[in-house]
């Protein structure tokens, strides 16, 4: 189409004009990228192997930043290995360099230099979302954030994430408060949002609320509460997946509470159709066959 809203001369079916080379353009260009800043899962079930398969299914396309690598499987974490930093960030100005990040998420920061490393990293490129999964302790109980990285978590990347997505026990780290019932769950939505994140989705698994899950949802205009059956199952990468979901569906163009209910709704039907590909107990999530029932 043409700037007047005709047709443009068109030779062989080739239209041409400032619009039809804005959508050539486009059409070679491809879908928005996210980023993904985080450890690497051997076994292929959780951390960056989650998230570009998350983005994948979405319709994404997905970059990479490794932040740390673990020799991990369905049975736990057997060692991890922190990449230099100086490496770390050639890897975030490489993506940052070339793509059209819509937005980032960010996993596993292992120490307060990884953190420092992308928070000044963050500051540079300015991206539009930041989807931060505050990964602490790994589904099997492996410690996988030192201590000294709590407080720079908390002053470097927390008040420039546009969502914060912590579990329960996270959440009970950051805010120093324990989280027993509802009431405490409601209350430590207003503590996180007090550490400077824009919202926060404080996601339920580990609260014994009877049969059911609540994950809830609050930012300064929206308060939603997500609830669905609990299910009889461990799943690994749930939390990966949730925020790297979030992601997806900002890049997609959805707003950020939308964003966080169509995200939780995509982990239950990928949690639901999940496999054990291992010989432990933890089941991975089917991300493609959550994208073809949506």
């Amino acid at each position: 189409m043409t700037n007047s809203g005709r047709p443009g001369p068109a030779i062989h079916g080739r239209a041409f004009g400032p619009a039809a080379d804005a959508d050539r353009a486009l059409a070679k260009r491809g879908p928005s990228s996210a980023l993904t800043i985080a450890g690497s899962d051997s076994g292929g079930g959780a951390g960056i192997q989650a998230d570009l398969r998350t983005f994948a299914a979405h319709g994404v396309h997905g970059l990479s930043a490794i932040a740390a690598l673990t020799a991990q499987h369905t049975r736990g974490v057997t060692a991890v290995h922190v990449p230099p930093v100086d490496f770390l960030r050639a890897q975030i100005d490489a993506c940052f360099d070339d793509f059209d990040i819509g937005a980032v998420k960010l996993g596993m920061l292992a120490n307060a230099a990884v953190i420092h490393a992308v928070a000044d990293a963050l500051q540079a490129h300015a991206p539009r979302f930041l989807v931060l999964d505050p990964v602490m302790v790994a589904t099997s109980g492996a410690k996988l954030l030192e201590d000294d990285a709590l407080d720079a978590l908390r002053t470097r990347l927390i008040p420039r994430a546009d969502l914060l997505t912590p579990n329960i026990p996270e959440a009970e780290l950051l805010t120093g408060r324990r989280i027993e019932g509802a009431a405490d769950a409601e209350r430590a939505l207003e503590a996180l949002l007090a550490l400077g994140a824009k919202a926060v989705l404080l996601k339920g698994g580990h609260l014994d609320e009877g049969g059911q899950v609540v994950d809830r949802y609050r930012d300064a205009t929206a308060d939603a509460s997500f609830v669905h059956a609990r299910l009889p199952l461990e799943g690994h990468g749930t939390g990966c997946t949730l925020a790297s979901a979030v992601a997806a569906n900002l890049c997609l163009g959805l707003p950020m509470a939308q964003a966080a209910a169509a995200a939780v709704d995509y982990v239950g039907r990928a949690l639901r159709q999940g496999y054990r590909p291992g010989r432990g107990e933890v089941r991975v999530l089917d991300h493609f066959g959550a994208a073809r029932t949506a």
